[in-house]
């Protein structure tokens, strides 16, 4: 994983988001391309704790969707495409011109037969797909699902960085003798928290900042 991460950060970025949807949110019946095209935004949410979740641009991002075949649907530019993977490149391109981006379909979907937690809506067929209304079965006899996954390198992580140093900074460590009875040293402290500090930089875009920085220095 480590090394996954260093492929898609450079410019002295050194941290990826993890991003997912599950299940991908698919219409029984419908094609990837059509999925796609339904939603305004991505249809994968941030695993991580963070203030700012909408994705408005990317730098590096990785794919993988599993469940998904390529099915025939209305005419439009993605549906031009020969395959799921050319289908998730095109749609990335249009959502994040200029990231470099790599995706991967696989036909297996996300089995979840217990002991897989059962959490499913009713709106799901068994295969995991949406349905326009809730069917009589219980959401325990989902059998799959459909899954996509990301690791991206993005803006996003800026917030999320800067918010861990105000985490850090808020408390006086000197107040805490276990930290420095675990071998903690104050310069050691500093030290990292400006590591911290330097590295949420490095995902700045200079768009949409809010001040989170300058409240950082303020503390």
């Amino acid at each position: 994983m480590l090394h996954f991460a260093d492929s898609l950060t450079f410019s002295g970025r050194k941290v990826v988001a993890a991003w997912a949807a599950l299940p991908f949110p698919a219409l029984s019946g419908s094609s990837l391309p059509d999925t796609l095209s339904a939603h305004q935004d991505v249809p994968w949410k941030l695993l991580s704790s963070c203030k700012e979740q909408k994705l408005s641009c990317c730098f590096a991002q990785s794919a993988v969707l599993r469940g998904i075949c390529q099915e025939k649907g209305t005419r439009s530019p993605l549906h031009l495409c020969e395959s799921p993977e050319q289908v998730l490149q095109q749609y990335f391109h249009s959502q994040f011109p200029g990231a470099f981006s790599t995706s991967h379909v696989l036909q297996q979907p996300c089995h979840t037969q217990p002991p897989f937690p059962q959490f499913f809506s009713p709106l799901l067929t068994k295969r995991g797909f949406l349905l326009d209304k809730a069917q009589g079965f219980s959401s325990a006899g989902v059998e799959s699902i459909p899954v996509l996954a990301a690791l991206q390198s993005s803006p996003v992580l800026h917030w999320l960085l800067s918010g861990l140093c105000r985490e850090l900074r808020a408390p006086d460590a000197r107040r805490w003798s276990s930290f420095f009875t675990a071998g903690l040293e104050q310069d050691d402290f500093q030290e990292a928290l400006e590591e911290i500090k330097t590295l949420a930089q490095c995902y700045e875009t200079g768009f949409g900042a809010d001040g989170s920085e300058d409240e950082a220095d303020s503390d």
